[in-house]
């Protein structure tokens, strides 16, 4: 596993491709409050639980201030569909090298079926307007992971 980040720290800038062929960078979203949530793949069906959650809960976040932005290794080609097929109204980002997720150490083993694989480790943080980290979770369960967020946040 790469190194995590500590709460109270600055969030490492993120430069990646949207699922709509836009260039997004965190600092330019200095002026909100940002989720950021790294999964391992979409279409599977954890991520897409996952996915879905936020989706659900994407009008309490935002009533709060929020930004949510979903990371993964797909092409924003396969993120398109799937923001397509499940109504995703967030930015689904796309780290095809893994760099993003290793920054954020978000990044390492897992076991998947009994086969140890190197990857995107499912992976949740909370930035703050000035940029800092107030909440950085590694290794959530896509099951409730995001109803506990929510109820963390108040929203």
């Amino acid at each position: 596993m790469t190194q995590q980040i500590r709460t109270g720290r600055q969030a490492p800038d993120l430069a990646l491709t949207d699922h709509e062929g836009q260039q997004v960078r965190l600092s330019e979203l200095r002026d909100h409050k940002v989720i950021v949530y790294f999964y391992p793949k979409a279409f599977t069906p954890g991520c897409t639980s996952e996915a879905c959650d936020f989706r659900d809960s994407l009008a309490s976040l935002q009533h709060l201030g929020y930004t949510v932005l979903g990371v993964s290794g797909d092409d924003p080609e396969t993120l398109s569909r799937f923001a397509e097929e499940y109504h995703l109204p967030y930015r689904l980002l796309s780290d095809p090298d893994g760099q993003a997720a290793r920054a954020w150490g978000a990044w390492g083993e897992k076991t998947v079926n009994g086969e140890t694989r190197t990857g995107p480790l499912r992976s949740t943080f909370v930035i703050e307007q000035d940029g800092t980290v107030s909440s950085a979770e590694y290794n959530v369960q896509a099951e409730g992971h995001v109803k506990s967020l929510r109820e963390r946040l108040g929203a």
